[in-house]
């Protein structure tokens, strides 16, 4: 696609930045968190710039240098593992048989230190991703807001655990126990909040990490290393730095990774899984892909529907596994709805990502950029038209959005997952066409659903029901709130996330048991009396 805007017009001088948002001198994040200890690295680095571009006092405009972080390899990240296994200890470690109360207690004090560090870290997410100043502190406050979530959980969990259970002369109690070591691999477009929602129930439930961070995202972790040291016992958060395809796969390969915690693409997902060479005590819980529809029917309220189709499909630049990315809109109103959306997403303000009401901001990934110029270019010369005015063009890494339509099945954005801001609209006449463009496609994560009837809504969602896990009525795609589960079916996803499910994701039930007879009631009775065990006791956690 070719520049609409010159860079100027869109990107702001150095001097020009408002004070409070500069992202000041450069952060050379030069330590390795291994086995509790900031190991200087004094190896090769990998230099990290911004999605944005910044002009100099003379005019000329290049991309942001924002810092470096070692490019180490497999050496350090086996050192990671070996530091991992000997803190988990065949689950005899300090964290895996610490009390549910003071892990908590490890992870409120974790959190307090980054609570200091917010400025900081909210303003390496806005910088390196591109994501609104808005949107990047509310990716911080969400995940504050999910580990306190986290940890009143775990409370009703273990206090329930707490309890004896006598059935059939048998007396059992059951907790849940840790998986072992678990590899974090979190993604660019949440790189805390999407990272966190495995690190942290991982952690608490007493299993060890090792946390590789976002190809893009991955300075925000600087600030919080001294935390992850002083937080924890030596050896519970080991970090991984350098190449994902040459560390990641090897590490899968020792089989000693437990639990595979993966938000990206089915297609890794399943490489690394064939990895590992005894897959039956591998865990796997991930967040994988999607190409959310949102079907549009005839008696639709289009306020409704373009507004939130517009939010559903643009919000941070459409980078969001819950995106709408493709939309199905009934033939009878296909004009009036294509018409409304291409005016919509005009009106949304593109800019950078401290000015207020910006929408569209600067994409992380050239890559991307050039990807998607190329799904429009198909589009066009399979018989599709970008009806919005400057939609698609590029100015550096500013791809406005564009509203391509009619969409059909010759073309790449008809099932491939753009990740991007293109909305591709299609129109069907009999509504089995969408349900088949659902059950046919190899995701299954959500679907959106604007109508008023209510017999033809149930219709649809019991036709649906089985083919997505979650169905949004007349609203658009989403995670939240983070209480409820958060899955997908076919290659969308494996497990369930929640502030619920991911403490079961993280561990398995364990379970002591005796016969009700009088040795064995005064055993557990002497056991609990003395408060010796860390499993088997009526502690209750406040």
């Amino acid at each position: 696609m070719t520049t609409e805007t010159g860079v100027a017009d869109v990107f702001w001088r150095e001097d020009e930045i408002p004070e409070a948002c500069r992202i000041g001198a450069p952060l050379h994040q030069d330590s390795l968190l291994i086995d509790g200890e900031l190991v200087r690295w004094k190896g090769a680095t990998r230099s990290i710039r911004s999605a944005i571009v910044v002009g100099d006092a003379n005019g000329a405009f290049a991309p942001q240098t924002l810092g470096s972080v070692p490019d180490a390899g497999l050496p350090e990240a086996l050192s990671a593992l070996s530091a991992a296994e000997a803190a988990y200890d065949n689950g005899r470690g300090i964290w895996p048989t610490m009390r549910v109360a003071q892990r908590i207690a490890c992870v409120e004090e974790f959190t307090r230190q980054i609570l200091a560090k917010r400025t900081e870290i909210v303003r390496l997410i806005m910088w390196e991703i591109g994501k609104t100043l808005k949107d990047s502190e509310k990716e911080f406050d969400r995940t504050i807001a999910y580990i306190r979530d986290t940890i009143a959980e775990l409370k009703k969990l273990d206090n329930a655990g707490s309890q004896f259970q006598i059935v059939e002369g048998t007396l059992g109690q059951i907790r849940r126990s840790p998986l072992g070591i678990a590899l974090c691999l979190g993604p660019y477009n949440y790189p805390m909040n999407e990272t966190f929602t495995t690190l942290i129930p991982a952690l608490i439930m007493g299993n060890v990490v090792l946390l590789k961070p976002p190809r893009f995202g991955v300075l925000l972790y600087a600030p919080m290393l001294e935390a992850m040291r002083t937080a924890f016992p030596r050896g519970v958060i080991n970090m991984l730095y350098g190449s994902g395809h040459e560390i990641v796969p090897a590490l899968m390969e020792t089989g000693k990774i437990n639990v595979l915690a993966l938000i990206g693409s089915s297609r890794v997902a399943d490489q690394l899984k064939k990895s590992h060479p005894k897959s039956n005590r591998l865990r796997a819980v991930l967040g994988l892909d999607a190409k959310n529809a949102a079907i549009v029917l005839p008696d639709a309220d289009l306020d409704v529907a373009v507004r939130e189709c517009v939010a559903g499909a643009l919000s941070f630049n459409g980078q969001r596994c819950t995106a709408i990315k493709m939309i199905l809109v009934h033939s009878s109103i296909a004009k009036a709805f294509v018409e409304r959306m291409a005016a919509e997403v005009n009106a949304l303000k593109r800019g950078m990502p401290w000015e207020d009401g910006v929408v569209i901001t600067p994409l992380p990934d050239k890559g991307k950029c050039d990807y998607l110029s190329e799904c429009v270019r198909d589009a066009v010369a399979h018989g599709a038209s970008v009806v919005n005015e400057g939609g698609a063009t590029l100015t550096e890494t500013l791809f406005h959005p564009a509203v391509v339509y009619p969409v059909n099945a010759s073309m790449k954005i008809y099932r491939e997952e753009q990740f991007g801001p293109i909305v591709p609209i299609a129109h069907f006449d009999d509504i089995e066409e969408t349900l088949n463009y659902v059950i046919t496609s190899d995701y299954g994560q959500q679907v959106s659903l604007f109508g008023r009837e209510p017999s033809t809504i149930a219709a649809l969602v019991d036709a649906l029901a089985n083919q997505v896990c979650r169905i949004n009525l007349n609203t658009q795609c989403q995670r939240g709130p983070d209480a409820f589960p958060f899955a997908g079916r076919k290659d969308s996803a494996e497990g369930t996330l929640s502030v619920h499910d991911a403490l079961r994701a993280f561990s398995i039930r364990s379970m002591v048991s005796t016969k009700v007879d009088e040795a064995g009631k005064q055993l557990i009775g002497a056991i609990v009396q003395s408060n010796a065990s860390r499993f088997i006791n009526t502690n209750f956690i406040l």
